[in-house]
């Protein structure tokens, strides 16, 4: 089976899972007590002017068939009207999608670039003071939640040293004329990265600290192969051996983490951008469950679970550039 082969079967296979993350998001939010309507219109709202929001928005046809509408109308980009801001779902999305996007990017590029040499190093040096380091490093990342880690950084960066901003995100597309201190898209860009420094550390921590255990377990595990016995034997630099036989073997295992962590990286950026007051994803979320707002939040749940299925392939795909042995066979 060819790679377009395998990718048209896995995005068919990722549609019953984005049916499924649509269904139980939406009944759900069906189940949770309130009235949509009373939040719109106040406590106390006419029985007309209910009635004539019900009609409007559906509310008044029974619940499987206004999800199969949903379903529908999702087929055709229409994810419905958004009952707090009075807008089509898909426009907030629009807005706010490429923000999230930027904060995961930056973090994942962060823990990547970071947790790759600390993981060859720490396995190069097994159980010497820099091995030790490393693995506290990772323990404490591991185990120390991202929202604490942003607290922390912005008492002490944004409050005790002032030298780094905490809230007011500069986007890097955003017009020159827009950003105070800035001349040009290059001093954007710079301010971009200094509003952007804090959320990257407290969201890409964790993920650091997860890469880094698994890149020293999986460069152990390639360092003492047979292959890689022979090459010393064969007088071959250790530069060499890592370089050419056994960091391209050991990143296998660190792929499929990177696709994995996704979800973990989805759900800390809604306690991140609260945290630093980002106006993404998560806390457009945030917003659509305290005023109940059935479809932002079903459109919001489906847009992350299409963003973390999309991941997920890319991962399963990058297999075969990494590791030629990798094949897509069904009968492998």
């Amino acid at each position: 089976m060819g790679r377009a082969q395998y990718t048209i079967r896995r995005i068919l296979q990722a549609i019953p899972v984005l049916v499924g993350v649509a269904a139980i998001t939406y009944f759900l939010m069906e189940a949770m007590p309130g009235d949509p309507v009373s939040i719109m219109l106040g406590p106390s709202p006419s029985a007309q002017q209910a009635a004539a929001i019900r009609a409007k928005y559906g509310l008044d046809q029974p619940v499987w068939l206004r999800f199969l509408n949903y379903l529908w109308d999702a087929i055709q980009l229409d994810l419905g009207q958004s009952l707090y801001y009075k807008v089509p779902v898909t426009q907030k999305i629009a807005e706010r999608l490429p923000v999230t996007l930027l904060l995961l990017l930056s973090s994942f590029t962060f823990a990547v670039v970071t947790a790759v040499p600390l993981g060859i190093i720490s396995a190069k040096r097994r159980n010497k003071p820099t091995d030790h380091v490393s693995r506290i490093v990772a323990l404490i990342g591991v185990s120390t939640p991202s929202f604490w880690i942003g607290l922390m950084l912005i008492i002490v960066f944004a409050y005790r040293l002032d030298v780094l901003p905490a809230t007011n995100l500069v986007l890097p597309w955003a017009p020159v004329a827009a950003v105070d201190g800035a001349n040009s898209r290059l001093g954007v860009l710079v301010e971009t990265g200094e509003h952007l420094l804090l959320p990257t550390l407290s969201l890409g921590t964790l993920q650091m600290a997860a890469l880094t255990r698994i890149e020293r377990s999986s460069m152990l595990e390639v360092l003492g192969e047979d292959y890689v016995k022979l090459a010393r034997a064969y007088g071959v630099s250790e530069f060499t051996i890592l370089r050419k036989h056994a960091f391209r073997n050991a990143q296998l295992p660190l792929i499929t983490l990177l696709g994995l962590q996704l979800t973990s990286a989805i759900g800390g950026a809604v306690l991140t951008e609260t945290v630093f007051s980002i106006n993404g994803m998560g806390r457009l979320i945030i917003t659509a469950i305290n005023n109940q707002d059935f479809a932002l939040v079903t459109g919001t749940t489906l847009v992350f679970g299409f963003v973390f299925v999309v991941g997920v392939i890319i991962t399963d795909l990058s297999y075969a550039y990494i590791d030629p042995r990798v094949t897509f066979d069904e009968n492998d």
